[in-house]
């Protein structure tokens, strides 16, 4: 079983799928590991850190991908990478996908190349959490606070705002919405700078575990900036009209996000205000929402500041490479050992939660939201009928 990692060529992203660490492990495991020259260069990781852990080191991804039987990634492939797919045919992918969230020739060119494509973000575990998701997700609950203090900043010319009580400027009011990983942490950070947080979470199991684990985080004196609540009536509304600051970290998994904030309610927002729509990867959940990058992170709307970075912990790459190969390498080994046939009929024999990550298998898409999402089901079919 040859196992394999390219070097990413999405803006600036800069994590790679495998830490030397990791491929120490699989060769360990009897499994030959090929890694792209320079592929861990932007996470502090050299060529000779593979070589040393047994790694053989290649130069041209479509050789790497002729020979490779699992192709491990951090991001989903781009349209400039459809050709190594087409040169992969009927093997397995391990990545985020998000296929929701982007154009649907990627569905198509996974699904005509028979290749087995599973998504990090829709692997669930045995209590129907999302262990591949949830590393990347804290990290992008930082960044965004950080985003968006950044852009606070330069809107406001260095003065009037900011996120924590700093020399009588007052603190910024800021507003989350989804109570996930991404959520949470976001609250948690914002909060604890300084800022009056309120988040919302339609769910009022879920407001009232937050309220009380992020308090007790906060401690007495910061647990008062912050406040879960459903949204109802006008305190949504209200809220919103107040903030400086709006995160949005709606997450249904493997679903396109739905929209929770409108056109009018963008309009009734402070001018000056900052977006940072994280949930960009699933198609956004903020109305005029679209993807940008770090090189062109932000744009402006009815003079409000939108930062749609869909692959942001790539700027911290060190540290999210090392939690995300913590995170898929138990996986990545039981399906190089096991086979994946194998992994998905006891998955779906027994608490069905690996076979969630299936996103496409045997030429048609698998995940069924996807394929709604995608006006493609007329070419799916479950995990069941297809083992």
């Amino acid at each position: 079983m040859v196992i394999a990692t390219i070097k990413e060529i999405k803006n600036n992203e800069n994590r790679v799928a495998l830490t030397p660490y990791g491929v120490k492990e699989l060769v360990a495991a009897g499994f030959e590991v090929i890694v792209q020259e320079t592929a861990g260069i932007g996470s502090g990781f050299s060529d000779s850190e593979y070589k040393q852990c047994g790694a053989k080191m290649m130069r041209n991804p479509e050789d790497i991908v002729k020979v490779a039987d699992i192709l491990v990634k951090v991001k989903e492939p781009l349209p400039e990478e459809y050709n190594l797919l087409e040169q992969f045919k009927g093997k397995i992918l391990f990545t985020y996908l998000h296929l929701s969230g982007v154009d649907k020739r990627l569905s198509k060119v996974l699904a005509t190349n028979n290749i087995t494509a599973i998504a990090y973000e829709t692997v669930e575990d045995v209590s129907g959490k999302l262990p591949l998701l949830a590393p990347m997700s804290e990290v992008a609950g930082v960044l965004a606070v950080q985003y968006g203090g950044e852009y606070l900043q330069r809107k406001y010319g260095g003065r009037g705002i900011t996120l924590g009580k700093i020399s009588g400027i007052p603190s910024a009011r800021v507003v989350v919405v989804g109570g996930g990983y991404v959520g949470a942490t976001a609250a948690k950070t914002a909060a604890g700078m300084g800022s009056r947080v309120k988040l919302f979470d339609i769910s009022e199991k879920k407001c009232a575990e937050l309220n009380k684990e992020i308090k007790e985080y906060l401690g007495p004196v910061l647990g008062e900036n912050f406040e879960a609540i459903v949204p109802q009536g006008e305190n949504f509304n209200d809220a919103l009209k107040d903030a400086n600051l709006l995160i949005g970290a709606v997450l249904v998994a493997g679903t396109k996000a739905p929209c929770v904030v409108s056109e009018e309610q963008i309009k009734s927002m402070k001018d000056g205000s900052v977006i940072v729509d994280v949930s960009i990867d699933q198609g956004g959940c903020i109305w005029g929402s679209r993807a940008t990058s770090h090189s062109q992170p932000v744009f402006e709307i009815y003079n409000k500041v939108y930062c749609c970075i869909p692959n942001m912990p790539g700027q911290v790459s060190r540290q999210s490479t090392i939690a995300l190969t913590t995170a898929t390498l138990p996986y990545l080994k039981r399906i190089a050992a096991e086979g994946v046939e194998k992994m998905l009929r006891d998955s779906v024999d027994g608490d069905g939660r690996f076979a969630r990550g299936l996103n496409a298998y045997k030429g048609f898409i698998t995940y069924e939201s996807v394929a709604k999402d995608l006006g493609m089901m007329d070419n799916y079919k479950s995990v069941k009928e297809l083992i």
